[in-house]
C-alpha cells in the first residue's frame, strides 16, 4: 500500500525526525524530572524516619524502656504518618500502631534493616487501601528491637498526579513540536520551491530568472542572494562569450580573407613561374602569426582567470620597471614620442613576472601606438601612501572616454577610434587578468590633459593606466 502524497515527501519526513529528535530531548528532561523529584522525596522520608529513630534511642538510651513506652504511647495517640512497633527479639510486641512489623525478628543483627512495605489505610468510605510505607528496624541493646517506618502514600499520591502531569506536558510538546515542525517545513518548502522554479528556469535557458529574496536575512535569503549573484555573474559571462564570439568573428574575418587571398594570389604567382609569390607567402605566415598570437592571448588570459599561473615569485618591481624602460624608449624614439620613465628601487612584491612583464609590454605598447607623433609617454613604478607597489603608464593620446574605461577592458572590445590601427581588443583585457591573477587591481583615469604639440597642434587628454599590487610580505 503506498503512503499518501504528504508522508511521502521529504519536508515531512524531516518534519517527522525533528519532531522525533525533539521528542527524545523532552523525554530525556521530564524523566529526569521525575526522577529527581522522586529521589528528593525518598530522601526526605527515610531522613525523616532517621531523626525519629535517633530521638527514641536516645531516649531509651537515657531514660530506659519505660520511658521509651511513654514516648511510643504519646505518639501513636497523637496521631501522623509515623509507624511504630517495639518488641523483642522473639518478636512479641510491646507498644506498636500497626499489627506487627515488617521484618523478621528471627533474622535480627545488630544492624539497622531498611524496608520498603504496604499498610493497610481505611478511607472516609471505609474501604481499605494498601498504602507505600518504608521503615527501618533497630536493635536497642540485646533484648528489644524498635521499628520505625513512615506512610509515603502522599508521596506517592504526588508522584501520580507529577506523572500525569508529565504526561500532559509530553502530549503538549509534541503536539507543539508537530504544529512547529510543519510551519518551519512548510516554510523552507515554499523558499525551496521558489529556488527550485528558478533552477528549473535556468535550466531551460531562462537566465533572466532570478530567485526572490523576502529580505528576512534569513539563511533561505542568504541561498537566493547567492544564487542571484551566481546567475548575474553567469548572465554577464554569457553575454561576454556572445560578444566575444561576434568580435572574433568580426576582427578575424579580416585577416583570414587576406591571407586567403595572398594565398591565392601566390598560387597563380607559382604557376606563372613569377618569384613574388614567395612574398605573398611571407605576408600570409605574418597573417597566420597574428591570428596565433590572438588565439594565444585569448589562451593566457583563460590560464589566468582559471587560476593557472605559473609559479610567482618574490622580486623588485622598480627592476623590471627599469628593463621595461630600455626596451621600450628605443621604439619610443623611433616614432617621434619623448619616452621618459621614473622607477623607484626596492618595491618588493610576490608575482609572476613573466605574466607582470608582458602586462606591462601591453601597457607601453599601447601608449607608443595610440600617442601621435610629437607627444610623449612615461613609465612610473612607486610605493603608494597605502603600501601598494603601483606601475603606472601616462601618454598623451587620444584617451579613453570616462563611460568607456570599463567596457575597454573586456576581451575583443575596440573601441571606434581604435579600429585603424592593428590589434585584437585583448591588451587591456591580458592586463586586467594579470591584476586580478596577482591580487591587484587596474585603474584607469584621464592623462595629462591637452599638450600643444610642436606643429601647433593639440594631442588629446591623454590616458593614464595604473597596475596596482600590494606588496610582499
Amino acid at each position: 500500500m503506498k503512503l499518501p502524497s504528504l508522508f511521502r515527501r521529504t519536508p515531512f519526513r524531516l518534519t517527522l525526525l525533528f519532531l522525533a529528535l525533539f521528542a527524545a530531548a523532552a523525554s530525556a528532561v521530564l524523566a529526569w524530572v521525575y526522577v529527581v523529584s522522586a529521589s528528593e522525596a525518598r530522601s526526605a522520608a527515610e531522613a525523616s524516619v532517621r531523626a525519629e529513630v535517633e530521638v527514641l534511642a536516645g531516649i531509651h538510651r537515657e531514660r530506659g524502656d519505660n520511658a521509651l513506652n511513654a514516648a511510643l504511647i504519646e505518639r501513636v495517640s497523637r496521631g501522623g504518618s509515623y509507624l511504630y512497633v517495639l518488641s523483642d527479639r522473639s518478636g512479641a510486641i510491646k507498644t506498636a500502631n500497626i499489627s506487627q512489623s515488617p521484618f523478621d525478628p528471627g533474622a535480627a543483627g545488630d544492624d539497622p534493616r531498611w524496608d520498603d512495605f504496604r499498610v493497610p489505610d481505611v478511607d472516609e468510605d471505609g474501604r481499605v487501601q494498601m498504602r507505600q510505607a518504608i521503615g527501618v528496624e533497630t536493635p536497642l541493646g540485646p533484648d528489644d528491637l524498635l521499628f520505625v517506618g513512615q506512610d509515603i502514600g502522599d508521596i506517592e499520591d504526588y508522584l501520580a498526579r507529577l506523572t500525569q502531569a508529565l504526561w500532559a506536558a509530553m502530549a503538549l510538546v509534541l503536539i507543539l513540536g508537530l504544529v512547529g515542525g510543519l510551519i518551519i517545513s512548510r516554510n523552507v518548502e515554499r523558499g525551496m520551491g521558489r529556488i527550485q522554479t528558478v533552477v528549473s528556469a535556468v535550466q531551460g535557458g531562462d537566465l533572466k530568472a532570478r530567485a526572490e529574496v523576502r529580505g528576512r536575512g534569513d539563511e533561505l535569503d542568504e541561498l537566493a542572494d547567492g544564487l542571484n549573484t551566481m546567475l548575474d555573474r553567469m548572465e554577464a559571462s554569457m553575454a561576454s562569450i556572445r560578444h566575444a564570439g561576434d568580435a572574433i568573428a568580426h576582427d578575424l574575418r579580416s585577416p583570414l580573407t587576406r591571407m586567403r587571398a595572398r594565398l591565392e594570389v601566390a598560387l597563380i604567382d607559382a604557376e606563372a613561374g613569377r618569384i613574388d609569390a614567395v612574398d605573398a607567402l611571407q605576408v600570409a605566415l605574418g597573417e597566420a602569426d597574428d591570428l596565433l598570437k590572438t588565439f594565444n592571448t585569448v589562451l593566457a588570459i583563460a590560464r589566468l582567470q582559471a587560476a593557472k599561473t605559473p609559479e610567482m615569485n618574490r622580486f623588485d618591481a622598480g627592476d623590471l620597471a627599469a628593463d621595461m624602460a630600455e626596451l621600450y624608449q628605443p621604439a619610443a624614439e623611433d616614432k617621434g614620442l619623448e619616452f621618459g620613465h621614473e622607477v623607484e628601487r626596492g618595491l618588493f612584491i610576490h608575482a609572476s613576472r613573466s605574466f607582470l612583464s608582458q602586462a606591462l609590454a601591453n601597457l607601453i605598447d599601447n601608449a607608443i601606438k595610440y600617442t601621435p607623433d610629437g607627444g610623449a609617454v612615461m613609465l612610473r613604478a612607486r610605493r603608494r601612501s597605502s603600501g601598494e607597489i603601483e606601475f603606472s603608464v601616462t601618454d598623451t593620446g587620444p584617451g579613453v572616454p570616462a563611460e568607456d574605461r570599463e567596457r575597454v577592458i573586456q576581451r575583443f572590445v575596440r573601441l571606434e577610434n581604435s579600429r585603424s590601427e592593428p590589434g585584437s581588443g585583448l591588451g587591456l583585457a591580458l592586463v586586467a587578468a594579470v591584476a586580478e591573477a596577482n591580487a591587484g587591481r587596474l585603474q584607469i583615469d584621464e592623462g595629462p590633459g591637452a599638450v600643444e604639440q610642436d606643429d601647433g597642434g593639440v594631442s588629446g587628454p591623454g590616458l593614464r593606466v595604473a597596475f596596482i599590487l600590494p606588496p610582499a610580505d
